[in-house]
């Protein structure tokens, strides 16, 4: 019987476990810049079988929030590499997420003060991560956006290839695109945020165009092998909402299906919230989005999240109907979960005052195993 607790090969990467470290913003990279803080924080928890980092920019459009990282600059692919070559020596496996918040910010964080890009100019219901002139960080409610001009729609195109050419020759093992949790390519996905009249809009088909063309341009630049993506089929993070999800995502899957991906990674649920939240007037069925894309022909790895407990998680794996799973604020308190878990003992409480900003304090300073009295 497969373990949670077995390796895997996914794609070109070879993982030591199952148990994977789930994207978490924490915005403790000032200037868009890793730093060694970062680094340390990061091989704290390399005994993961992967490390997914916090959703990073790839380009100065796409950021969305204060002091969380990018791939854009040179300094920040500097930083980058530390933060690889510690989790290697460290043993462990990274990718990056790449992101691109879309209508997810605010004018004060955009390229000379402009609005954020959308697919449509509709303001989202959300808050944003700023940091205020005395340093302190609060949470401040979106700008309008524009929405994007078709003629613009291949730069960002070419913006993910750059950027995901950039992260593997900082380091990292592959990259997962951000498809999630209504940033810009979940917001061309869902008809609450894409009210397009262009070949962009409307029908499903169009409404994944972007994602598929984003697909095809990174793994023609560092292969399949070395591509995932995260989808939120029902989440209703940052005003995400579609009435009809399960159809719009089994075209996702069977179309992600001809490529070799290394993994799928699947938000189940209300992102941090209920498992079993829903939209439009039927349960989703997850089990059927992973038939439909297995019948397409898909191999990559399925790896599930949201609000995972050992006990589930064992399960997941153990029952065939995951291949990995993701724990998000459980690794943020316990950078030794993989030795918990395994030994079923007791587990650290994330400090919820530290999630977002700060030093050292809730970030790189929880105790292991051997440190607790």
């Amino acid at each position: 019987m497969t373990s949670l607790f077995d390796p895997l090969k996914i794609g070109d990467i070879q993982l030591a476990n199952r148990i994977v470290m789930a994207p978490l913003t924490r915005n403790r990279s000032p200037g868009a810049v890793p730093n060694t803080l970062n680094a340390a924080y990061y091989e704290q928890r390399a005994s993961a079988g992967l490390l997914i980092t916090e959703a990073t920019a790839i380009s100065h459009q796409g950021q969305g929030y204060a002091d969380v990282p990018g791939l854009y600059k040179p300094e920040a692919l500097e930083g980058w590499k530390e933060v690889t070559d510690a989790v290697h020596k460290a043993g462990g496996k990274i990718v990056v997420q790449m992101w691109h918040v879309g209508r997810i910010s605010h004018d004060t964080l955009q390229p000379n003060g402009g609005k954020p890009v959308a697919p449509s100019a509709i303001r989202a219901k959300s808050k944003t991560y700023l940091v205020n002139a005395d340093g302190s960080g609060s949470f401040a409610e979106t700008s309008e956006p524009r929405a994007l001009e078709r003629t613009e729609l291949p730069g960002i195109i070419e913006d993910y290839r750059r950027a995901a050419r950039a992260a593997i020759d900082a380091g990292f093992d592959g990259v997962e695109i951000h498809a999630a949790n209504g940033y810009l390519i979940d917001q061309f996905l869902r008809s609450g945020s894409n009210t397009r009249t262009d070949d962009y809009g409307g029908s499903i088909e169009n409404r994944a165009r972007l994602l598929f063309e984003v697909v095809d341009a990174i793994t023609a630049e560092i292969g399949a092998g070395r591509t995932a993506i995260r989808i939120s089929p029902v989440t209703p993070a940052n005003d995400a909402f579609d009435p009809n999800p399960q159809p719009l995502f089994t075209h996702v899957v069977e179309g992600l299906a001809r490529y070799g991906l290394a993994y799928i990674h699947i938000i189940e649920g209300a992102t941090g919230g209920a498992r079993d939240h829903q939209q439009g007037d039927a349960p989703f069925d997850y089990a059927a989005l992973r038939a439909a894309y297995k019948a397409a022909g898909g191999k990559a790895a399925w790896m599930v999240n949201n609000g995972y407990d050992r006990a589930l998680a064992i399960d997941a794996v153990e029952s065939g109907r995951a291949d990995l799973v993701a724990f998000g604020k459980l690794f943020i308190a316990n950078p030794d979960l993989v030795e918990r878990l395994k030994n079923d003992t007791v587990l650290n409480t994330p400090d919820k005052d530290t999630f977002y900003g700060g030093g050292a304090r809730g970030y790189t300073d929880y105790p292991i195993l051997e440190n607790v009295a």
